[in-house]
């Protein structure tokens, strides 16, 4: 058995590694390949689709030379390109860096189905491995960090995995030789990888989406630290995953239980409201594990080119399936469907197969198999306390990481204050990193910022919380309002205490994105107080926002009741336009008009000004400025407020 667990071992750390990769390789085509969305989306989905589609030739190469030289060499370029990546100062070098690593991995996957016959534990460890490493760095990748300590554990998983390859290259999981096919499982197990890696990456397994379940669920961070309770999302979410998949019901009623859990976590994902979201992820962490589950208790052909195919399909799956959802924040349609269309196909998978028979032969790989239970199967304990572990790992995480932000007043109001409003197109500087030691930088010492395009977790993005990370290194609190879906949006960081959050949706007028205004009052103490308005107005491509605009100030000076008001954000429309004349025309002042022209996009060649803050005349503005950076692909507007007496309480 000790080859077996080589094996395992092998597949997870190859899956962690491999997942490195996707998180580097996915954002660089958006932001490198893609040049902040000037190129074709179809041109863009055709690249990132392509090098799937030239992977399915990998097992036809594995059958003629060879799983195992195939395999090596495909693991020490994975491994390569893995560590140069986190030597690179980004643009075209770290795309094809990581398309290289992303190519080397699906080939290395192609001769591991070959090898590997059981492979649901390898990738159950992996995907947990994955999720929760990520969870330890903060969802801040060590490819991203730009400094010497990003090469530790690096360099650590990478040589644990070539020291693990080449051991269980000695000796095959088994030598299908000497065992009948089809008493092997079938291939569906390596089938269900890549859509595991999507479901798992988009809402299972994600730490960046258990700690954005938590802002829905206790509010923003800032008022308090949250109870105990708040760090269920990842901590249940990996232990349900774990139990189910490493401890299957024997055959019976049970068995369409995992694909309706999955279903139900996907539809509320897809369809229900924000704070459903720690729900979903609950409901599809359990429905993904047993799903996996369910394949390991199915007998049928097990060939190495059927799995091999089943490998680099599933992954197919997998790129068809990001590209597709991600996809309809530009082209324009719903996505919620996809999710749930990718969990029903898992449970077909899963549950579609033909299951062991009662008394039925075990596989020759393991002669003392229980007939009916599934032959990877753990032991109750075992998987109890593989569950535990990895649930504990994932709570010492949280509680390293966690919203243990607080904001508290100075001793006496300010006279004036410094606002600083921010496109960060989801952390990813032109250069195609995720740099927050630059965007900390270009916000300097600010009292208020009002961001947009703030990514809480998507999978295109390498599933990163950007503004948890980006409001730590700040030491804000912060308030978010999703826009599209619930992990995409604005949010207002403040370093005084922030009431009365209410957010509004703005009509969609076609827009694929969606768009919303974000409202929170900013308190000062002794009465002075500031009403804030974050925006970021998303109309369809060669349409005028003024929908959005007219709706924008009319829920801003409602919002704001005669306080002092600020309203900023991108706006996409220049001075003079429509939309920016209709909230001139609501009573709202330029702040920068008298240092106009002020382009503020594209962030290495400004031309246009659709970066705006505006203010009620009562609210004097001294020091606008638009800040030279690189860091997104706008550059942040700043002004300095000047606060006005409070009123008695």
């Amino acid at each position: 058995m000790r080859h077996r667990h080589l094996a395992t071992v092998t597949l997870a750390l190859g899956l962690v590694v491999l997942t490195d990769v996707l998180r580097v390789f996915l954002p660089s085509v958006i932001t490198i390949f893609g040049q902040a969305a000037s190129t074709p989306a179809e041109l863009l989905g055709a690249f990132a689709l392509g090098w799937f589609v030239l992977a399915l030739a990998a097992p036809a190469l594995v059958v003629r030379v060879g799983a195992r030289p195939v395999g090596l060499v495909a693991l020490v370029v994975l491994g390569a390109a893995r560590l140069a990546l986190t030597a690179v100062p980004g643009g075209r070098t770290q795309l094809w860096l990581a398309t290289a690593g992303l190519l080397a991995g699906l080939v290395w996957l192609a001769a591991a189905a070959s090898q590997v016959t059981h492979p649901v534990p390898g990738l159950v460890y992996g995907l947990t491995a994955g999720a929760l490493g990520h969870a330890m760095f903060a969802t801040h990748d060590p490819v991203w960090w730009g400094r010497w300590q990003a090469w530790l554990p690096s360099v650590a998983v990478v040589a644990l995995l070539l020291v693990a390859a080449v051991a269980s290259a000695r000796r095959p999981d088994v030598d299908e030789r000497d065992a009948d096919a089809t008493t092997l499982p079938p291939a569906r197990s390596w089938l269900l990888a890549g859509p595991s890696l999507l479901l798992g990456g988009m809402l299972a397994l994600s730490p960046a989406v258990a700690g954005t379940a938590n802002s829905f669920w206790f509010g923003h961070a800032g008022t308090a630290e949250p109870p105990l309770f708040a760090l269920a999302p990842l901590t249940g979410a990996v232990a349900l995953f774990v139990f189910c998949a490493l401890y299957p019901p024997p055959q019976g009623r049970l068995r369409p239980l995992f694909p309706v859990l999955l279903l139900a976590g996907t539809l509320l994902f897809g369809y229900g409201p924000p704070s459903a979201l720690g729900v979903a992820m609950l409901l599809a962490a359990a429905g993904l594990g047993g799903c996996l589950a369910l394949t390991t208790a199915q007998r049928g052909p097990s060939t190495v080119a059927r799995r091999g195919y089943a490998a680099t399909g599933g992954m197919l799956v997998f790129a068809v399936a990001t590209v597709l959802f991600y996809a309809a924040y530009d082209i324009g349609y719903p996505n919620g469907w996809l999710p749930v269309v990718v969990a029903v196909v898992v449970g077909a998978v899963a549950h579609g197969g033909r299951p062991w028979a009662s008394g039925a032969a075990p596989s020759p790989v393991d002669a003392t198999t229980e007939p009916t239970r599934p032959v990877t199967a753990a032991q109750p304990v075992q998987a109890w306390l593989a569950a535990l572990l990895t649930a504990l790992v994932a709570l010492i995480a949280a509680v390293m990481h966690g919203p243990w932000l607080t904001a508290t007043n100075r001793p006496g109001p300010p006279t004036q204050i410094r606002l600083v409003a921010y496109n960060i197109r989801m952390g990813f500087g032109l250069d195609g990193r995720l740099d927050l030691a630059a965007l900390d930088r270009a916000i300097g010492r600010a009292d208020v910022v009002l961001l947009s395009e703030v990514d809480r977790g998507w999978l295109l993005n390498g599933g990163h919380d950007t503004l948890h990370l980006l409001a730590t290194r700040l030491e804000m609190p912060y308030v978010f309002a999703p826009a599209a879906g619930a992990l995409w949006g604005d949010a207002v960081l403040s370093r005084w205490p922030v009431r009365q959050a209410q957010t509004r949706a703005l009509p969609a007028v076609g827009a694929p994105t969606g768009a919303q205004a974000l409202g929170v009052t900013v308190d000062f103490s002794d009465g002075v107080r500031l009403a804030v308005v974050s925006t970021h107005l998303q109309p369809p491509p060669g349409t005028d926002p003024v929908v959005q605009a007219r709706a924008v100030a009319e829920f801003a000076t409602e919002y704001a009741d005669g306080r002092p008001l600020v309203v900023a954000g991108d706006f996409n429309t220049e001075p003079g336009d429509p939309a920016f004349t209709a909230l001139t025309d609501a009573g709202l002042v330029d702040a920068f008009a008298a240092v106009r022209p002020l382009p503020t996009s594209p962030a290495d060649d400004p031309r246009t000004q659709i970066d705006h803050i505006f203010v009620s005349p009562d609210l004097p503005t001294t020091d606008p400025v638009a800040i030279a950076s690189t860091a997104s692909d706008h550059l942040p507007v700043a002004v300095t407020l000047k606060l006005p007496p409070g009123t008695p309480q």
